[in-house]
């Protein structure tokens, strides 16, 4: 077992700044991290990736990701937000509970088995950037230069509970065209009026299957455009549409439903994001339900959804905190989260 302090750790990421596509820093710091206890490694672009010093291609890997990019801090907060702050068990500081505490007990994770010759399975740890903003050189892109992978780990602050599935996201761009004409006169094709309909719809449909953990896909309008002067009949009408997609649909499948029910011309932003589930009976997710975890439905969007092979998403520290000022995590999670992690892995069979 290497030696590694989680806590004193992310002290460090926490004082260096991190924000999505200016990951220079927390990366050298992992690097340098790396190099001290002899573990090779590799960087594509700002993300790293190592494995176990047994690594055997004739075994099953898994993957253990975490990402270590952060927003920016919002305005209300009232301390340094790069400024570790331990207060009794509380870690203060940008980062801390989304995803600097889950990232650094997998880390320990990595560590605790690192040298173990008895594991039924190869571990790869990727440490992925860009995660705050799906951008595509993150984990989407460090994948192409990963070894094949049976299960990935996705640690992200769920209070140590199994999320096993995870809803997707799809934004559409919709646009009603009608005919220009003068209001005064009976003239011209509304194109609002044409809009209005298939809103309409957007609000009322109902997909026929739900998703055990995570409900309903759910379809929001959130943002709306027409005409250009008063007395103007619009000819064109745009609309955006937020579509929260669960792993009965895969986005491809949501946007047909739709495309076949509405009027608008349809236009998808991506279909990079999508939904994901795991089984109930999967061997990770039996061993935590012995461990007495336990499963729910994600609604927030993470990594998970540019992974396209099975996945679960568990970490410690509570997705409420994400985003917030003052963000925080307990100390006793992060120890927490190190001992469960260990405990999901060892003897683990795929």
């Amino acid at each position: 077992m290497i030696e590694f302090s989680p806590v004193a750790f992310l002290q460090k990421l926490i004082s260096t700044p991190s924000f999505s596509r200016e990951e220079d820093g927390v990366c050298q710091l992992f690097i340098n991290l790396f190099e001290e206890k002899n573990i090779p490694f590799e960087r594509v672009k700002n993300n790293l990736w190592t494995k176990n010093k047994f690594f055997d291609p004739q075994k099953p890997s898994i993957l253990l990701n975490s990402h270590y990019d952060t927003v920016k801090p919002n305005a209300g907060y009232t301390k340094n937000p790069f400024e570790p702050e331990i207060h009794g068990d509380i870690l203060y500081g940008l980062g801390s509970n989304d995803a600097g505490g889950p990232l650094v007990s997998l880390a320990a994770t990595f560590f605790h088995f690192y040298h173990r010759e008895d594991l039924a399975y190869n571990l790869i740890f990727a440490i992925s950037a860009e995660e705050e903003i799906s951008g595509k050189d993150g984990i989407e892109y460090l994948l192409k230069y990963l070894p094949p992978c049976e299960l990935a780990i996705i640690g992200e602050p769920t209070l140590m509970q199994m999320a096993i599935a995870e809803k997707g996201l799809m934004v559409l761009d919709c646009k009603a065209t009608g005919k220009a004409g003068h209001a005064a006169r009976e003239e011209g094709i509304n194109a609002i009026y044409k809009a209005l309909e298939d809103v309409q719809w957007f609000k009322d449909f109902e997909f026929p299957k739900l998703s055990e953990t995570l409900g309903k896909v759910k379809m929001s309008v959130t943002q709306i455009q027409a005409g250009t002067q008063h007395n103007v009949v619009p000819d064109v009408c745009t609309f955006v549409v937020d579509v929260r997609a669960t792993d009965a649909y895969s986005l491809e499948e949501t946007l047909d439903i739709i495309k076949q029910n509405v009027r608008s011309e349809v236009t998808p932003r991506s279909i990079r994001l999508q939904p994901s589930g795991i089984p109930l009976d999967h061997p990770i997710v039996k061993k935590g339900i012995a461990l007495g975890l336990g499963t729910y439905g994600s609604p927030t969007l993470s990594d998970q959804a540019l992974i396209p092979f099975t996945s679960i998403k568990i970490g410690p520290g509570d997705s409420a905190r994400s985003h917030t000022a003052d963000e925080y995590i307990h100390i006793s999670e992060i120890l927490e989260g190190v001992r469960i992690y260990i405990e999901l892995l060892e003897g683990l069979t795929l």
